[in-house]
């Protein structure tokens, strides 16, 4: 799916950006923005229907708005590789700026159709084999940025490096937890391996945001998001904005390897900073999925 081409202005103007979780949320909020600043963006999302929706509704706001929607499921490493495919042979010589925005909380413990743990796939596989895989383009456009949305959760994150899957005791937020703090020891370890190579990776809290997240459960995790949500939670276009601003803001170009909250740089927990739990957590990714494009810059 295809915006048709226009000439587009702005101070993202020229600029590529990939965002996943694209049809919703903070997402979508993000898809609007970028590409009122001119940016080309690539709305990625595993529902046509509403990719296309949230195409129409930002081209009806910003007619020349100049949006690619890309359908994949990312909780599969066949759809993380489709959408890489995709998008590298649209844009051969590379993007600027890829959003790792996508993904999910389980109550309960389910296995993709690849037998992974749905959590551990979605919010932890994915953007790590996305990256990989889109590295050599990043590169070929350096300066170029990842940005990595991950949460305030992972304090409370535990990593099992013998159980990434949580195969002897799951726990929906546990689960979730351990998946954000993974997600922040992969920035991390990034950073260290690209090094001078341009291209920088930071991680994000956008807040706690009022969207669909976690209402995909029944019981007791479905109804305390709500109750929460509607007690706490601020608004998709508040939580956009700590990510937009990695993402694109000035202030932020030579940042990597950070943890960001509400657009400042902030400690994440000790656990986070363990180079030891990054570096075992890597190898296992690695020897899992088969792909380290950082090698040649570490």
């Amino acid at each position: 799916m295809t915006a048709p081409p226009t000439a587009v202005s702005g101070p993202l103007a020229g600029k590529i950006v990939l965002v996943t979780g694209a049809t919703s949320g903070i997402g979508k909020v993000m898809v609007g923005a970028l590409a009122e600043r001119g940016a080309t963006v690539l709305a990625a999302g595993r529902n046509d229907q509403r990719c296309r929706a949230t195409i129409a509704e930002v081209q009806a706001r910003v007619p020349a708005a100049n949006i690619l929607g890309m359908v994949h499921d990312l909780a599969e490493t066949s759809g993380v590789r489709g959408l890489a495919a995709e998008v590298t042979a649209a844009y051969p010589g590379g993007i600027d700026v890829l959003i790792n925005n996508a993904g999910a909380v389980y109550a309960r413990r389910e296995e993709t159709a690849e037998g992974v743990e749905r959590t551990f796939a979605l919010n932890v596989v994915a953007p790590f084999l996305l990256t990989q895989l889109l590295l050599d383009g990043l590169r070929s456009r350096a300066p170029s940025r990842v940005v990595m949305v991950a949460s305030e959760a992972h304090r409370m994150g535990r990593i099992d490096l013998d159980d990434l899957e949580l195969r002897r005791r799951y726990s929906g937020m546990g689960a979730y937890n351990a998946s954000k703090l993974a997600l922040i020891l992969l920035t991390r370890e990034f950073a260290r391996r690209l090094g001078p190579s341009g291209v920088r990776v930071n991680a994000v809290h956008p807040g706690f945001v009022r969207t669909r997240w976690g209402l995909n459960n029944r019981g007791w995790l479905g109804g305390g998001v709500r109750v929460a949500a509607a007690l706490f939670a601020i608004g998709p276009v508040a939580g956009a904005r700590t990510p937009l601003a990695v993402a694109s803001e000035p202030e932020f170009a030579d940042l990597t390897g950070a943890y960001v909250v509400r657009s400042r740089v902030r400690p994440g927990s000790p656990r986070s900073t363990s180079t030891e739990s990054a570096g075992r957590l890597w190898t296992s990714l690695v020897d899992r999925l088969g792909v380290d494009r950082t090698a040649a810059a570490s």
